[in-house]
């Protein structure tokens, strides 16, 4: 890739729609890929910009399909990076991994997700409420005035200066960083800290307890104490190999909800596993 000034595609108009997009995120969340659906729309408009061609727009439209989930104001920063990383590969096709580009989805949703989360619904949120709740209880009307301004303000503002800044950091970025080796070094980076983030997904919200104990008295001990003994959090792991290995054959999510459902239910009635 050239070190020279990289053919800028993308006007503020563009991002300027985007952000409008950006407020449909939640609109289609969905248990299998949470809100793919709302970046992919978010996106739509700059990618048909980007790619003329209508089998690179496509491409470009379901690589923004897959998982994505982060906290929604600090969402549209992910979409500017990748809307400069979308532009790069416009413009240079032949030496842009684009693997990369999900690569660095997935390494920024969960850090993102962790700030956005304890500050826009764990501290605004609440300051919001309870100014809007005093001056509700009063009845005033200021008050649930005062609750959407109060939270909604600061939140529109970090969407929209998070996707122009965003978008900045993306393009600076790229500025000869097939000549350095950075994008080969980042796209590894990002694609190891993905996979670390999937991986205290699983052991922190994959739950699965064995029911039941062996030995008397002070001896008892349960089986899901020996099973963590052994490996801690197995069953979660085993449990997440297995329906990755049923994805990779091909079966369809909605057959493994409704198995993991039925087996639960299952099992549970036969005081095998308990909750």
């Amino acid at each position: 890739m050239s070190s020279e000034v990289i053919e800028k595609k993308v006007s503020k108009k563009d991002l300027r729609g985007m952000f409008w997009r950006s407020l449909t995120l939640e609109a289609s969340w969905n248990f299998e890929r949470q809100q793919n659906m709302g970046y992919s729309y978010s996106m739509n408009k700059v990618l048909d910009k980007l790619y003329p061609e209508k089998e690179k727009r496509r491409e470009a439209l379901t690589r923004h399909m897959a998982f994505f989930n982060c906290s929604s104001p600090l969402s549209t920063i992910v979409m500017g990076i990748t809307t400069a990383m979308e532009e790069e590969n416009a413009n240079n096709p032949d030496n842009f991994d684009t693997e990369s580009i999900n690569n660095m989805k997935a390494a920024l949703m969960g850090p993102l997700s962790g700030i956005g989360d304890s500050f826009f619904w764990g501290t605004l949120r609440i300051l919001a409420t309870g100014l809007g709740t005093s001056f509700a209880m009063k009845g005033k009307i200021l008050g649930p005035i005062l609750f959407l301004l109060v939270y909604n303000i600061p939140a529109l503002l970090v969407r929209w200066f998070g996707l122009i800044k965003g978008y900045d950091l993306g393009a600076s970025m790229l500025q000869g960083a097939e000549e350095s080796g950075f994008l080969e070094k980042f796209s590894y980076g990002a694609s190891i800290i993905g996979l670390m983030v999937i991986g205290g997904m699983s052991a922190s919200m994959v739950s699965i307890t064995v029911a039941g104990s062996f030995g008397k008295g002070n001896e008892a001990q349960t089986w899901n104490s020996m099973i963590n003994g052994i490996l801690p959090n197995m069953l979660p792991l085993a449990c997440v190999m297995l329906i990755y290995w049923l994805l990779k054959k091909k079966v369809s999510t909605i057959t493994i909800l409704i198995g993991i459902f039925v087996i639960g239910i299952v099992m549970a009635y036969f005081g095998i596993l308990k909750a």
